[in-house]
């Protein structure tokens, strides 16, 4: 027999942690490799983690809740013909004869340096919400998770105790004094200083005011803004272009289109076409910041934003310029469905190099996107509305106009570069009609 770890896996590019939301198994159950074990939610999916080996649970390091950097551990599995036990057996007989020559006052202190760890401070959600909420010193708390991590067992036994540790208090069961611990951000490298800073601010709370807990995924949406924000250069460009013929043209066909296909042939779906044909015409949009090079993409890959109540989601259109505009509206209400009924898997959220957000969805005409780290660029596609326009003959006609917001993050980009990308959407745009274009 040996113990096996199954650790946290990168469920998705630029993910640094996932939340345990639900365990899928006890310590004890039997599970075959690949079997589920465990639901994990982080700030691009949720996903079910599968086990990388047969046998037995034996422990849940982890707890339902915790957040966790990839490759740290969440679980242990007793594995048959493992080839770890008979190393171990020597320092466990070792470790017995110490034992009884050392008094136990001495190997106490043993376990110090793994509790000082970073693992100490990085404290989940779940733990940092129950220490708020009874107004416990965490530095105070000796923790009893892997490698000296507090665990919520360990904050409720406190609160069930009555002995709530303040800060200020001595710490309990310290071998020898220790230098002040350093804040918890200080030992997140993952996590940008901006990030952490404005983690967890002062705020007063009145009477019949509402308290929300963070949870994984927002609290996952929130450093990925931060860090992009944070690292890089934001420069904001507009168009306004007219979509007159393109909406007459869609209009003519979204009955029947319905009715053959079993799904909408919506205006989000031009756009995409047309962005994707103007990145394969300006490739250096299609690019990435890699600190000493600048990466260009050869796949165009367009991540599309999909919103639900308290969250948002960026699944890829992979080879968005080989599709039709048929393909693109297809696999933009397949997407959509997947991440509202929470079947997107981390696969659908892989390999985006552009992002394409519709923002006009929920009538807004104008917006600053933030760039969808660490692709060099975004695009907010804004409301179709109708307005008195001068056209070239110098007579007013109402018109159906619409602007294109463009987010760049200028260690890539250049403003003439993106103009030009910017000019060549609108030039496919306003030369869509039933006459020069087909959505098949």
């Amino acid at each position: 027999m040996g113990i096996e770890n199954m650790k946290m896996p990168q469920l998705g590019e630029s993910v640094t942690e996932g939340t345990i939301s639900k365990w899928l198994v006890s310590p004890g159950d039997t599970v075959n490799k690949y079997d589920p074990i465990a639901e994990v939610q982080t700030d691009k999916v949720n996903a079910e983690v599968p086990s990388s080996f047969t046998g037995t649970i034996k422990e849940l390091i982890a707890e339902e809740g915790d957040t966790l950097e990839v490759g740290e551990i969440i679980c242990s599995i007793e594995i048959e013909g493992g080839g770890s036990a008979p190393q171990e057996e020597a320092p466990k007989e070792e470790s017995k004869k110490e034992s009884s020559k050392q008094p136990e006052s001495t190997q106490k202190p043993a376990k110090s340096p793994s509790k000082d760890s970073g693992n100490k401070a990085r404290y989940s959600p779940a733990v940092l919400k129950l220490s708020q909420e009874h107004d416990i010193d965490l530095n105070q708390v000796e923790g009893t998770g892997n490698e000296g991590r507090i665990t919520r067992k360990d904050l409720k036994k406190i609160i069930e105790s009555g002995n709530i540790p303040k800060a200020g208090d001595a710490p309990v069961e310290k071998a020898e004094a220790e230098a002040p611990q350093a804040p918890a951000q200080d030992q997140v490298p993952s996590q940008p200083a901006a990030a952490s800073k404005q983690a967890a601010p002062s705020v007063p709370v009145a009477p019949g005011d509402i308290e929300i807990p963070v949870s994984g995924i927002r609290k996952a949406i929130a450093a990925n803004m931060v860090r992009s924000k944070h690292e890089a250069p934001h420069a904001w460009t507009m168009m306004e272009i007219d979509v007159t013929n393109l909406v007459d043209y869609r209009n003519s066909l979204k009955t029947e289109f319905k009715q053959r296909e079993g799904f909408n042939l919506t205006f989000f779906a031009f756009f995409v076409k047309a962005v994707a044909q103007a990145l394969k015409e300006y490739p250096q949009i299609n690019s990435m910041w890699a600190g000493d090079k600048i990466v260009q993409k050869k796949d165009i890959n367009l991540s599309i934003a999909v919103a639900t109540d308290d969250a948002l989601y960026v699944p890829v259109i992979k080879n968005a310029d080989e599709k039709t505009i048929k393909g693109i509206a297809r696999e933009i209400t397949e997407l959509a469905g997947k991440v509202r009924s929470g079947k997107l898997t981390s696969q659908d959220m892989q390999g985006g190099t552009f992002t394409v957000n519709n923002t006009g969805s929920f009538g807004s005409v104008q917006s600053m996107g933030i760039i969808n780290y660490p692709q060099a660029a975004i695009l907010q596609v804004e409301s179709i509305v109708k307005r008195p326009v001068v056209m070239n003959n110098g007579m007013i006609a109402v018109r159906d106009m619409v602007n294109l917001c463009m987010s760049l993050d200028h260690r890539v980009l250049d403003g003439l570069v993106c103009g030009r990308f910017l000019q060549r959407v609108k030039e496919i745009l306003e030369n869509t009609s039933k006459e020069t274009t087909s959505v098949y």
